[in-house]
């Protein structure tokens, strides 16, 4: 009997295609967790570039006992070494062409920086928020959600009511997911939040800002719900979004719990 020879190449078993008797479909597999370098919008530079924490998914028919892990790295160093938004489509499609699959999804979340000056002494620094892309496609129909988390201040209306020296504050995270007509800038979305809490977070305070935030605060007190109903209320005004979920979180200074409130629209 012949043995190949020493370069002859080694048939190697594709485990994954082999079938499955259990007949059941998977709705999502794929990889997470996935670093990688993305270039995004930015209203005041055009552009801003950041890394991302991705994760790529497809179905998986019940006849096929795995999917090929490798490809979806493949598909997205197809794409060249920075993902641009413009071409995440194009990644989902070229995962169901790749993959053999009906739907395929792409989450993208990185950290997302503006420039800002503060309220006095106009000192200029960098905040930092997170943002995120949930893309899917069934078919040749698609789906975007852009999500946007920002912290705020929050200042209790009914510790301001009751106390006599003060009112217990604390800082609140606001997260806003939304699907639009047209693309919405991120900077927009924290800016209708910000506007709706009793104060924006700066990196930078001199003594005369800290002083003007802390104020700031005092005169324009919010309960968690008074909070989500400011931000639906401005995104009910705004032309462009079909569909939203706020979510407001407060991570109190007086209790061992955090309040908590929702709104869905859409």
């Amino acid at each position: 009997m012949s043995r190949p020879g020493k370069n002859s190449p080694l048939k190697l078993d594709d485990k994954q295609s082999e079938r499955d008797t259990r007949e059941l479909r998977i709705d999502k597999v794929g990889v997470r967790g996935l670093r990688f370098p993305i270039r995004v919008r930015d209203k005041a530079r055009s552009f801003q570039n950041t890394v991302a924490t991705i994760g790529m998914f497809v179905d998986l028919p019940k006849e096929f006992k795995g999917t090929h892990m490798s490809r979806f790295v493949e598909v997205l160093n197809a794409h060249g070494n920075i993902i641009h938004v413009e071409n995440i489509m194009d990644i989902l499609h070229e995962l169901q062409k790749k993959l053999n699959s009906v739907t395929s999804h792409l989450e993208i979340e990185f950290p997302y920086f503006m420039s800002k000056k503060s309220p006095v002494s106009r000192k200029e620094s960098l905040m930092d928020y997170v943002a995120r892309f949930d893309a899917a496609a069934c078919g040749a129909e698609t789906d975007f959600v852009l999500t946007v988390k920002v912290n705020v201040t929050t200042l209790c209306p009914c510790s301001k009511a009751i106390a006599k020296y003060g009112a217990h504050n604390q800082r609140g995270e606001v997260t806003v997911a939304l699907r639009f007509k047209k693309i919405i800038w991120i900077e927009d979305v924290i800016e209708i939040v910000e506007a709706s809490a009793s104060s924006e977070l700066f990196a930078l305070l001199k003594r005369q800002d800290e002083k003007a935030v802390t104020e700031r605060a005092y005169e324009n007190p919010v309960f968690v719900e008074d909070l989500v109903r400011n931000v639906a209320l401005r995104l009910n005004a705004h032309p462009l979004v079909t569909w939203y979920k706020v979510e407001a979180e407060n991570f109190e200074s007086i209790h061992n719990h955090n309040a908590y409130a929702c709104i869905e629209k859409g």
